[in-house]
């Protein structure tokens, strides 16, 4: 079985049946199947497929990247006889864009969003053990009222735009709960208080009382209970130990937590972030964000990566060349992912796959605005998450109300991070924490002269493609969130390979203007951070560190001595 491993690090229980693997398969390109009565269990499905990998992938056995607006699965299901008298729950990890979900032909419900995980309650629908479920997605990418991301709306894939993902690309699980049971939580940790908050959502848990335990390598440090009212419940466990989550080094606490009989399994880190004149501070110290951006894309998954070996190994080509973080571009990343960041002290940004939607259409933020807000309270938990950028290089004529109505939304759900509404050009005035900027210059000195003025604390003209008819801003930058993207075609067998600049003529020229880029932000007295693009190359964009199927360009060690030089912010 391909992905067999836990998907949910942060709340783990025992009684959990993994459902990746072959899957009956049907596709829909007329969009009839319903008219069709496609989700009665009696329905012929003639193909299979290999979840959790999308249609378009060759791992998915199925391997089609033509256009297909809507797909069909099935599956039966075997119901554990131990599960008698609990609930039974659906998850499913990802699934572009709309899922219905019929249980023995009877509908249980909807979900819209193609990129945060989501759940059915299956129980009132179990009449038997071996139940028939059928998911029908809806996935209409073309019609700009989605986010699609990367997601290539021509039939081939170009420039930056890549292989299309349909249906179901991440893990499908079941899992079995009490009748009382916790839904979910939130970790307010607090380092000078040494303390940690923990605020949990439960179901059927009235009066109830949960207990929280923390330990930090087998040692307990902390415990605490409260009772549930309603829905909700609320505690501060003291630290007795206090072990700081830093960049590099993601010391995380063990949690347990009880109620009833429903035990759950999670972490926490310690740790806190702040922000001062555009400055990012980690635990009272400023940090310099030594980013790359990661689009998640794998030569055989499109979107789903092989196995978690290679999720983690994404993280350490990262840190081999010296980053130290990652703006998790254009896709909300797994939360597999986001464990291993946690694990290795890896800070990253929180993004979604706007690209595609035009957001002056309100039936547009119709589709991005709640799952947006799932994704923020799915992930609020992970440490390694130190800011929101739930936008990127929006258009000119966007919604401003719209847009500030975003970030209050997302500052209600998380108060504790922070936040870019619309990372590179148009942002709105007064509501992100820092200015960022995107300038893919390819002359390190033009490129260090544009944010002379900055120095002396005079506003620069950030540069803005002229295509977009966008209109230049006047402000103070202090984030290069994208820039680089330097061509280099490892292998010259793509004659349509693309990259933001020019390929250098040797690797001399590419290391020299790698090195001056890096060199005019890290050292520049006003700059909290940069991001080069990218990590790796995505099919005939070829602007990446490491080809496409992962290997070197040139020697990571050249790359970490060039990001690891001490930038101007940091401390002595």
């Amino acid at each position: 079985m391909f992905r067999p491993e836990y998907p949910r690090p942060q709340m783990v229980r025992d009684a959990w049946i993994n459902l990746n693997g072959p899957w009956e398969y049907r596709t829909d390109r007329a969009v009839s199947g319903t008219d069709r009565k496609w989700y009665l269990p009696e329905t012929e499905f003639p193909e299979t497929i290999e979840v959790p990998f999308c249609r378009e992938s060759v791992l998915s056995g199925i391997g089609d990247t033509d256009f297909c607006d809507c797909v069909w699965y099935r599956k039966k299901l075997s119901i554990p006889e131990a599960w008698a008298g609990k609930r039974v729950i659906l998850h499913i990890g990802a699934c572009d864009f709309a899922t219905t979900l019929y249980v023995d032909g009877k509908m249980v419900g909807t979900h819209r969003g193609g990129y945060v995980s989501f759940s059915f309650d299956l129980t009132p629908y179990l009449t038997n053990r071996e139940p028939v479920i059928t998911l029908r997605v809806l996935d209409e990418v073309r019609k700009m009222i989605q986010p699609g991301g990367k997601q290539s709306r021509l039939y081939y894939s170009q420039k930056c735009d890549y292989t299309r993902t349909t249906g179901i690309w991440q893990t499908v699980w079941l899992e079995a709960v009490e009748q009382a049971y916790i839904k979910n939580t939130k970790y307010y940790p607090d380092i000078d208080a040494k303390t940690l908050t923990v605020l949990v959502n439960a179901e059927n848990a009235d009066g109830m009382t949960v207990t929280a335990k923390a330990s930090y390598e087998g040692k307990a440090v902390g415990s605490a209970t409260a009772v549930v009212h309603g829905r909700q419940a609320m505690m501060t466990l003291p630290i007795s130990e206090l072990h700081l989550w830093e960049v590099g080094n993601g010391r995380l606490y063990d949690l347990e937590l009880t109620l009833g009989n429903d035990a759950v399994k999670s972490y926490f880190g310690m740790r806190n972030i702040g922000i001062k004149e555009g400055i990012f501070y980690l635990n009272g110290k400023p940090v310099f964000q030594r980013l790359v951006l990661d689009q998640g894309f794998y030569p055989d998954g499109i979107y789903t990566a092989p196995s978690e070996k290679e999720l983690i190994a994404d993280i350490e080509r990262s840190m081999a060349c010296g980053f130290n973080g990652a703006r998790l571009h254009q896709k909300i990343f797994e939360p597999l992912f986001l464990y291993h960041c946690d694990r290795l002290g890896y800070i990253v940004w929180g993004e979604h796959g706007n690209w595609g939607l035009n957001i002056h259409d309100p039936e547009g933020w119709r589709a991005f605005l709640p799952e947006w807000l799932e994704s923020v309270e799915r992930d609020f938990n992970h440490p390694a998450i130190i800011g929101w950028c739930p936008l990127n290089e929006t258009q000119s004529n966007q919604d401003p109300e719209l847009v500030r109505f975003l970030g209050s939304m997302t500052r209600a759900a998380d108060p504790t991070r922070l936040f870019i509404e619309a990372s590179g050009w148009a942002h709105v005035e007064g509501i992100a924490d820092m200015i960022d900027v995107h300038d893919y210059c390819q002359d390190p000195v033009e490129f260090a002269v544009r944010f002379e003025d900055l120095k002396e604390g005079k506003p620069v003209s950030i540069h803005l493609p002229k295509k977009y008819n966008l209109p230049e801003e006047i402000t103070y930058p202090t984030f290069i969130s994208e820039y680089g993207g330097i061509g280099w075609d490892l292998d010259d067998t793509m004659g349509n390979s693309w990259g933001y600049g020019t390929t250098p003529a040797s690797p001399e020229e590419f290391i020299s203007r790698f090195k001056g880029l890096a060199e005019a932000i890290l050292f520049h007295p006003k700059m909290s951070g940069l991001c080069y693009t990218q990590l790796t190359d995505v099919e005939q964009e070829q602007n990446g560190l490491y080809t496409y199927d992962r290997r070197p360009k040139f020697d990571p060690a050249i790359f970490h001595a060039i990001l690891t030089q001490k930038a101007a912010i940091e401390e002595e």
